[in-house]
């Protein structure tokens, strides 16, 4: 019987969908090594179980030592960026995050994942908050209930942006309700983001 690939060494790659250019398995472990963990690829279930299982293995090997996440991502499945958010949260290590890019959609509670006061950005990063959307077909009750189930989602969505930037609900619903851009300075000012920083120095 062979054994399952291991979710922390492996590329966010669908089985046998041909590898394409980018980090690999010997660069990944160089990161694990140096508790360093990248989010580089859209949300969903195979990134959620990667980033869960790399967290969860960096928290056994030592729950004090700091964990870096770099954030670049378009966003995606709402379940799995609350997942990975949740997980998060739910190591012991210190958490920094960084946005190294974009962080969109289901990428903006990931981001929010690190610790008050240990969420970065480099200079040219962009924010995007949004409501979450699905696709609704069927018949008329089912997309009542999946209007419904929409809803439930935009409320969970909306409660992090609110417990985490500090800013009122009111304000995160009427900005959440349409597309809402943030440059790395806006993100600061509205609390996203603690600082933007140019340098690994300014880490320290």
């Amino acid at each position: 019987m062979t054994p399952r690939p291991d979710p922390v060494a492996q590329p966010d790659t669908p089985e046998g969908e041909k590898r394409k250019p980018g980090l690999q398995m010997p660069s990944l472990r160089l990161l694990l090594r140096q508790r360093t963990i990248i989010i580089a690829k859209p949300v969903d279930r195979m990134l959620m179980e990667r980033v869960t299982a790399s967290l969860l293995v960096l928290d056994g090997r030592n729950p004090q030592k700091l964990i870096t996440v770099f954030v670049n991502s378009p966003g995606g499945d709402a379940d799995s960026g609350f997942a990975i958010y949740d997980a998060m949260r739910f190591v012991k290590a210190p958490l920094r995050t960084i946005c190294s890019g974009l962080a969109a959609s289901a990428a903006v509670p990931i981001f929010l994942g690190g610790r008050k006061g240990m969420r970065f950005a480099w200079p040219n990063s962009r924010f995007l908050l949004h409501q979450p959307s699905m696709q609704m077909m069927g018949a008329a009750s089912d997309i009542e209930i999946t209007s419904r189930e929409i809803e439930r989602v935009r409320e969970k969505y909306n409660k992090i942006v609110e417990e985490e930037s500090g800013r009122p609900m009111a304000k995160v619903k009427a900005d959440t309700n349409r597309d809402f851009w943030l440059t790395a300075a806006d993100a600061v000012e509205y609390g996203l983001v603690d600082r933007i920083v140019t340098r690994a120095t300014e880490l320290d």
